[in-house]
């Protein structure tokens, strides 16, 4: 039980952050933030996130591009130019390190005003840190995995945010109903989408890249909206006008 309590917990605060702070905050700046809690919800995504940490910057130069270029031989990461989903994750995160190492520069439309703290990203983007939170994986089910086949989880744990981030890419592009015509294949994958915390509202984001919101229709729920509409009444961040 404390297993499965200890992935369900993983994959949905790696989650969380993934949306809110690298994708709206990071990628869209939906909302802004003031230095502290900018600090604090990047020391979280990293904590959160682990061994799969996600670079803001490289995050949100690819997700720029894969707007710009939505379903497009320059996408980065459409399903419609991938055999498989394993295809697209290893060549997604290709270009992504080439971003990371900075061995490659982003088209000037594509830079600037995401979050950068060079002292998170160096660590967070280490072998060592990655094989540190691995290694802490690995204890934690040694103590108390009660079945062998448990420990096939761990992967997950390992790769969490590239795999969150494929299954929205894939799916929705793939899989769903479109509300608008965004001029791609983008789609809403419901009721897949309670797991993926609004990300899967692909058509509507992309009709409208700059909302808080994902959901549009009556029947569509996008949790993190909430969240966020919760923390700009408390004043820990400030929504932007759409």
């Amino acid at each position: 039980m404390i297993i499965f309590v200890f992935l369900i917990a993983h994959w949905f605060l790696s989650l969380f952050f993934q949306t809110f702070f690298l994708h709206r905050y990071a990628s869209h700046k939906m909302f802004t933030l003031n230095p502290f809690w900018e600090k604090f919800f990047y020391i979280l995504t990293f904590i959160f996130q682990g061994s799969s940490f996600l670079n803001p910057r490289a995050y949100a130069v690819l997700h720029r591009m894969h707007h710009a270029y939505s379903d497009t031989e320059k996408d980065p990461h459409s399903p419609h130019y991938f055999k498989n989903i394993f295809i697209m994750m290893y060549t997604t995160g290709g270009i992504f390190r080439q971003f990371l190492l900075r061995a490659k520069e982003p088209e000037s439309q594509f830079k600037g005003n995401y979050p950068e703290w060079p002292l998170i990203d160096t660590i967070g983007s280490s072998t060592y840190s990655r094989l540190a939170f691995g290694v802490l994986y690995v204890i934690f089910y040694v103590v108390f995995a009660t079945h062998w086949w448990m420990f096939l989880f761990l992967p997950i744990h390992f790769l969490m945010g590239p795999i969150q981030g494929a299954i929205v890419n894939w799916c929705g592009h793939m899989y769903g109903y479109s509300n608008f015509n965004n001029h791609d294949h983008s789609k809403n994958t419901t009721p897949i989408d309670v797991l993926m915390l609004g990300e899967l509202f692909q058509n509507n984001h992309h009709m409208y890249p700059n909302s808080a919101n994902f959901a549009q229709r009556w029947f569509e729920i996008d949790p993190v909206y909430y969240i966020i509409k919760g923390l700009h009444g408390l004043g820990v961040l400030k929504l932007r006008k759409v």
